[in-house]
């Protein structure tokens, strides 16, 4: 079914460029609607059936601000895109704190990310909208499954009962389901013995929240009189209609209470109130125990947060308890009342499968949780990104016990993490193998520093045109006296994860420059070098302050320094990237973007940094001659050579390793190349050498 996309335009070069864009897009098709003004398209979009709007802010009966407040009060279900010139994209930002899904930069309609970006924004709006009325009742019901929950229907029968609730009432969910509340909830005054209007009638007419008063008895199915407390609240759809109501209530007779509630706390985590370790263990061994009757398979997934670090240092720990809270919701909305989630302490949760027959229902699970915990987590103003990796262990081939089983699931997530995150594994023997050689590797990392066994090795750079070398990338290597030389692969992520790669960094950072200094002071005074930034460098508070005693302890020329970063890491946070890029452009600092074209960015915000330089990631150059995957025959080297002239950037092809690929470049212009045709990494001394030589110029 064709995406229906309204362009609010005067402009008709720009309606023409993205009729151009859309006709024909692989992420179509597109069915593009036009109106000149605001008033048009105000009389379009009451007729319904609009997937995504595009509109220009200088309409010629509404501008700016005001033009957009319209609009989404008109169509506040429906993306809105900003069409705006690049230097002029105030009001953009502006509007998209307001409800705007972004803006589109004139001039770059062309890009293949257009229509994607339209694809992706409308799918997405689609499942939230489907989701909506699941998730209010999820939120409501399961946060509250402790206590009795009934919720009923805008008709005021009752359509859910949990446990509790079952066990208080005398009715079971199946048995009550359609009956009136007040048949299922009799509820009376303790004083009078009078009947007491259900709180969730009183909801269906008013729409505002409602309670007891203190002295209210239900009075069971079986005639028992049980004292409660409630609250109860109405259920909304998407559209902010009043679709039912749900009424939580508890037993408050001394003792039952006062035990339930120690109970509880025992056995739940006090932060997200999901079952603690000891309840996980003792539910764990009741599924094992059950599984050899029922012929059942007990699972277990163990989550770890990816990023979420990031998160709490950068907005503090309860921004982080917060996200927690979210995520336990997100969890429980997952999986089955049978199963259970569980908080194992810090970002990690585990979830147990109590009742699976299939190794598979376990994979479809997982899928589930990775879907859940992709889409963003909006708290107060704040945007937040997660993901999870995820380990899996099944009884009995991955363990005969909780504990087994859980640190075999928690061996597996970290494989996960290793695979590049966002994933899940399942357990495997040779796994354990791997834990050891993590951890080997972890011991003798915290010792490589004061052992003084890491290297620098370098690689050239080569213009293209004249063959001369414009400069080096330091590329870390250590060298363990056992081990012999010891490639990053083996370690970085290691040292990610366990803190070591701030203090590795500026020990990389530092002797890059000092190695800059001693050339200059045999000669060779023209080189520049490049220095590789990782996530973590670069969001901690002290890298920019660290880089600064650096360059002023070595007294490098801080011009023939480049700091290459990823396109993710400066997504992250973009007004703190682009602060801390301008601090160091102001220096003299250069500024690369290293493989690009492989994460995810907006043009627009790139063009936004104080850029220097664009690498060609590696995998478009091997595709240059292979016309198939991600290089499409060398179109994307092309786009990313012709952005870096447009934008005013030297674009650097990486990995170039045969003649075939070395004329693709210089026939399109790309200024340099790095790869193995022209030399393998190789030590300082060996680099000093072909410097000295004026290799090969």
């Amino acid at each position: 079914m064709p995406y229906r996309v309204l362009i609010l335009s005067p402009d008709a070069h720009d309606v023409a460029s993205l009729r151009q864009a859309l006709g024909n897009a692989r992420d179509g098709p597109f069915v593009l609607e036009h109106a000149a003004t605001l008033s048009d398209g105000l009389r379009r979009i009451q007729d319904g059936q609009i997937d995504v709007i595009l509109v220009d802010l200088l309409l010629p009966d509404s501008q700016g601000l005001a033009c957009f407040d319209r609009l989404h009060a008109a169509a506040r279900h429906t993306p809105i895109l900003i069409l705006c010139a690049p230097d002029d994209e105030a009001d953009a930002v502006e509007t998209v704190q307001r409800g705007a899904q972004g803006w589109l930069s004139k001039g770059f309609f062309d890009n293949y990310l257009v229509p994607q970006s339209l694809r992706n924004i409308i799918e997405r709006m689609k499942v939230e909208r489907g989701l909506y009325v699941a998730q209010a009742r999820a939120e409501i019901t399961l946060n509250s499954i402790g206590d009795a929950v009934v919720s009923v229907d805008m008709a005021g029968r009752v359509d859910y009962l949990n446990i509790a609730a079952e066990l208080v009432c005398g009715w079971s969910r199946e048995e009550a389901r359609g009956r009136a509340v007040a048949e299922v909830i009799d509820l009376v005054d303790a004083d009078s013995g009078r009947t007491i209007t259900s709180p969730v009638d009183v909801i269906l007419h008013t729409d505002q929240p409602a309670s007891l008063s203190g002295n209210a008895i239900l009075v069971s199915r079986q005639g028992r009189r049980i004292p409660i407390e409630d609250s109860a609240a109405p259920i909304h759809d998407w559209d902010r209609q009043l679709v039912g109501a749900v009424m939580v209530f508890r037993d408050i007779s001394d003792n039952v209470a006062l035990t339930t509630k120690m109970r509880h706390l025992a056995q739940h985590d006090f932060l997200t109130n999901l079952p603690n370790r000891a309840l996980l263990s003792d539910r764990i061994t009741q599924a094992i125990a059950m599984s050899r009757r029922n012929d059942t398979a007990p699972v277990l997934l163990f989550l770890d947060l990816d990023k979420f670090k990031h998160i709490n240092d950068s907005l503090g720990h309860a921004m982080g308890d917060r996200l927690l809270q979210a995520v336990s919701q997100r969890l429980v909305a997952c999986v089955r009342t049978s199963d259970t989630v569980s908080r194992h302490g810090g970002d990690e949760f585990v979830i147990l499968l109590a009742n699976e027959r299939r190794a598979r229902d376990a994979a479809l699970a997982a899928d589930k949780i990775l879907l859940a915990l992709s889409a963003p987590f909006v708290i107060d103003t704040h945007e937040l990104h997660t993901s999870t990796s995820i380990g899996i262990s099944t009884f009995p081939p991955d363990g005969t016990d909780a504990a087994t089983l859980i640190k075999n699931a928690d061996t597996a997530m970290y494989h996960a993490k290793d695979l590049g995150r966002n994933n899940y594994q399942f357990f495997r023997q040779d796994m354990n193998t791997r834990a050891v050689e993590r951890q080997l590797v972890e011991t003798n990392l915290r010792r490589a520093l004061g052992r003084a066994e890491f290297r620098l090795h370098y690689q050239p750079k080569v213009d293209l045109q004249t063959g001369c070398i414009t400069g080096v990338e330091a590329l870390l290597r250590w060298e363990h006296p056992e081990w012999g030389l010891v490639m990053p692969e083996r370690f970085i992520t290691i040292a990610e994860e366990c803190g070591l790669i701030v203090p590795i960094g500026r020990w990389v950072l530092g002797e890059a420059c000092a190695q800059l200094v001693r050339w200059r002071g045999i000669g060779i005074p023209n080189v520049s070098v490049a220095v590789n930034i990782s996530a973590v460098e670069f969001r901690h508070r002290d890298f920019f302050t660290h880089a600064l005693e650096i360059f002023d302890a070595t007294g490098v020329d801080q011009t023939r320094i480049q700091l290459e970063l990823t396109e993710s890491v400066l997504m992250h946070d973009v007004a703190a990237s682009a602060v801390l890029l301008a601090k160091f452009k102001a220096m003299g600092v250069q500024i690369a973007v290293d493989d690009f074209g492989t994460g995810y960015s907006s043009l627009s915000y790139l063009n936004e940094f104080p850029i220097d330089v664009l690498k060609i990631d590696q995998s478009f150059v091997r595709a240059i001659e292979s016309g198939t995957g991600a290089g499409c025959n060398g179109a994307i080297v092309i786009a990313v050579i012709d952005m870096g002239k447009n934008l005013h950037q030297r674009v650097i092809a990486e990995g170039v390793e045969d003649e075939a690929q070395l004329a693709f470049l210089k026939n399109h212009n790309c200024n340099e190349g790095q790869g193995f045709l022209f030399s393998h990494p190789v030590n300082a001394a060996q680099m000093q050498a072909m410097l000295g030589n004026g290799w090969p110029c």
